[in-house]
């Protein structure tokens, strides 16, 4: 007991800033140490109280406890990291600043995880459900989405695109393309995994083309590009075909919808997110993050045949 109240008042004498217990707690459980995590956000709670920051943080302990399968873990913390969340919402709104809504959504992912992960996926999809309804209409609705549709979108009809607004050739619906396999990239014009995604969208669509296979590249305005922290619609559309233009040269005739809509019906917080439908319009592979074009050709095989 004394080391550790040696080291809590040591962190807080080297750290009087604490601008980032995000990143110390997560540096600490990089190395599978929660004391020392558990030291960092102590140390922050009595400098600064419960913040959003502190809610985020504290969140890394249930991702990490369920990225060791250690589920009772996972679910304390997850749930401990909630009850943190609701008491904020008290005083404030959810989007107020960007700090709580990645701990309260990531409190209720792992929540559902754990769940999945012991087999209970009914009782899962509930939790996401009546999440959905609660923060529908908050900026944690796609990352709500994605771990719904992770556990129930495969063989389910895929959802229909807004397509008003486009760059490339001219979408086709998704039920005008009924009859060809599709595959659906969602991608964001700051996101590397994107770009080193392309090539092998490229290249994999070359190959199956004479099969059937449609490419469809949704994207969205996020209200910024690299040169501008504030940039106006026109300003960014016209960054993302420059991007498009730069880093997804053998996509350029890929139909690109413009939608925030589609990102969050299709829960694409994580970029890219792959979607795969059959012939019938069914989602047969919903991959949130990037493929090696070894497994996405494999993926790609079964809808083809």
């Amino acid at each position: 007991m004394r080391v550790y109240r040696f080291l809590l008042l040591l962190i807080v004498a080297v750290s009087p800033a604490w601008a980032g217990v995000v990143e110390d707690v997560r540096g600490a459980l990089a190395q599978n140490s929660f004391t020392a995590a558990d030291l960092y956000l102590k140390a922050y709670r009595g400098k600064n109280g419960i913040t959003g920051e502190y809610v985020e943080a504290y969140s890394w302990m249930a991702r990490t406890a369920l990225s060791n399968s250690d589920y009772d873990q996972a679910a304390s913390y997850a749930k401990q990291t909630e009850a943190l969340a609701l008491d904020l919402l008290k005083q404030r709104p959810l989007d107020a600043e960007p700090h709580l809504p990645i701990g309260l959504g990531a409190a209720i992912e792992v929540e559902s995880q754990t769940l999945a992960a012991r087999g209970q996926t009914t009782q899962a999809v509930a939790v996401l459900q009546s999440a959905l309804k609660t923060y529908g209409s908050t900026s944690i609705r796609p990352r709500l989405q994605k771990n719904l549709n992770l556990l129930s979108f495969n063989g389910h009809a895929a959802p229909a695109l807004h397509e008003e607004e486009f760059l490339g050739s001219k979408p086709r619906t998704l039920a005008q393309l009924k009859g060809s396999p599709v595959l659906l990239f969602f991608w964001a014009h700051w996101c590397g995994d994107c770009k080193a995604e392309a090539p092998i969208i490229t290249q994999l669509r070359t190959e199956f083309a004479p099969k059937g296979l449609a490419v469809v590249g949704p994207t969205r305005l996020y209200g910024y590009t690299a040169q501008e922290e504030h940039a106006a619609p026109a300003d960014e559309l016209k960054y993302i075909d420059a991007v498009r233009n730069r880093f997804y040269s053998g996509l350029l005739d890929m139909p690109v919808p413009i939608s925030k809509y589609n990102f969050e019906v299709y829960g694409a917080s994580t970029t890219p997110t792959l979607v795969l439908l059959d012939r019938a319009g069914k989602v047969a592979m919903y991959h949130p993050g990037a493929l090696p074009y070894e497994e996405l050709k494999a993926e790609i095989e079964k809808v083809v045949r």
